[in-house]
């Protein structure tokens, strides 16, 4: 009987679509820090950012496995190559137009409200461990009108690392003290969620949605092995699978 539900977020709870591939995205945010005395091409704009990206990334695999870096410290950056002294908030509000402008679409699968309250009326603890960075989820979580069920949020811009290093899922079984053998992760994403999960300890639930990358599990790897499999993302047979586990 699983006591703590560890869901993951984007294609597992919500459907995103995001493209920071088109130009006009650049065109519209080369504007806004234009505005604030950052005087960038569309183009140039672009360029520093995937750079700067990268740098930061490449940069995190000197301690882990699997670093995280924080997405603001790029925005801010941008401003210092042109020697504007940007406030923490001129930052964060760069980093959510940036995400407003590339994101096409946000909303969360038909019955998630429904499997979350079931959930927690049930007794039961409910956790998300999302990679993300906490200046756009926070926010959508909110949007989203489903932070009242979680009792725990990890994202990992906030820890430097990431799923599938287990070193992110013990760090919340150690903050929030659950026991592996009580609880059970649910993902999209057979090697974030679900071989992290299981090098954790943690059984594993692996729902293949509309953005799932494109692999199968490995049956003569236990490593990404799920404990469940859903074939689709079907919310109503989540509900079942889990349900079976609590009643």
């Amino acid at each position: 009987m699983y006591k703590n539900y560890i869901f993951d977020l984007y294609g597992t709870l919500a459907d995103i679509n995001t493209d920071e591939e088109d130009i006009k995205v650049w065109e519209k945010l080369s504007l806004f820090y234009s505005y604030h005395g950052a005087l960038y091409s569309p183009e140039e704009l672009k360029k520093s950012y995937e750079e700067l990206v990268k740098k930061k990334e490449t940069a995190g695999y000197g301690y882990e496995a699997y670093p995280e870096i924080q997405i603001e410290k790029v925005f801010h950056k941008l401003y210092d190559i042109k020697d504007i002294d940007a406030d923490e908030t001129l930052v964060l509000h760069t980093g959510q137009f940036f995400r407003i402008l590339t994101t096409e679409y946000i909303c969360l699968y038909d019955g998630v409200k429904e499997i979350l309250e079931e959930l927690k009326n049930s007794g039961r603890k409910i956790y998300l461990l999302s990679n993300a960075q906490r200046i756009f989820t926070e926010y959508e979580l909110n949007m989203l009108d489903v932070i009242k069920y979680f009792d725990g949020i990890m994202i990992s811009s906030d820890y430097g690392v990431k799923k599938p290093d287990r070193r992110f899922f013990e760090l919340l079984l150690n903050k929030y003290n659950l026991h592996a053998a009580e609880s059970i992760m649910i993902g999209n994403d057979l090697m974030t969620d679900i071989y992290g999960g299981n090098m954790a300890g943690i059984d594993t639930c692996y729902i293949h949605s509309n953005i799932s990358p494109d692999y199968s599990p490995d049956k003569k790897n236990c490593l990404t092995k799920p404990t469940y499999i859903l074939e689709e993302m079907n919310i109503k047979e989540l509900h079942k699978i889990l349900k079976q586990k609590f009643q």
